[in-house]
């Protein structure tokens, strides 16, 4: 029997921008430790084999930082705490459903667009 693959990837974002840059960044000293605490608490859970935290660079929302992305289903959390991650875990991860308030606006997450659309968008 092979490794499982695991059922959820969380994908944060640990982009910390230069001071005097225009962007805000998902990494600050008020949340430099959120990784880590997601991490402890998938360990803590007892379910980090099938859910995979990852440390990810820009995702491009970053007005609405801290960010993170859970796989499958393209769920983008924003201006995550450690009060909102203890729950995406409890309800989101373990429980099922989508955590609906932390959810990124629809405006800036909106459904995905196929590759092959987005050539014909471009006249390509």
């Amino acid at each position: 029997m092979g490794i499982p693959q695991p059922a959820f990837y969380i994908f944060k974002c640990e982009q910390s921008a230069p001071p005097g840059m225009p962007k805000p960044s998902c990494v600050t000293p008020q949340t430099q430790d959120l990784f880590q605490y997601l991490a402890q608490s998938l360990m803590k859970q007892g379910v980090m084999g099938t859910v995979q935290p990852i440390r990810t660079s820009c995702m491009n929302r970053c007005q609405m930082g801290p960010v993170m992305l859970v796989e499958p289903g393209h769920t983008m959390y924003a201006g995550l705490t450690k009060e909102k991650i203890d729950r995406i875990i409890e309800e989101h991860i373990l429980g099922g459903n989508v955590v609906e308030e932390y959810v990124i606006d629809k405006e800036m997450w909106d459904e995905p667009i196929s590759p092959a659309d987005m050539k014909k968008q471009m006249g390509m």
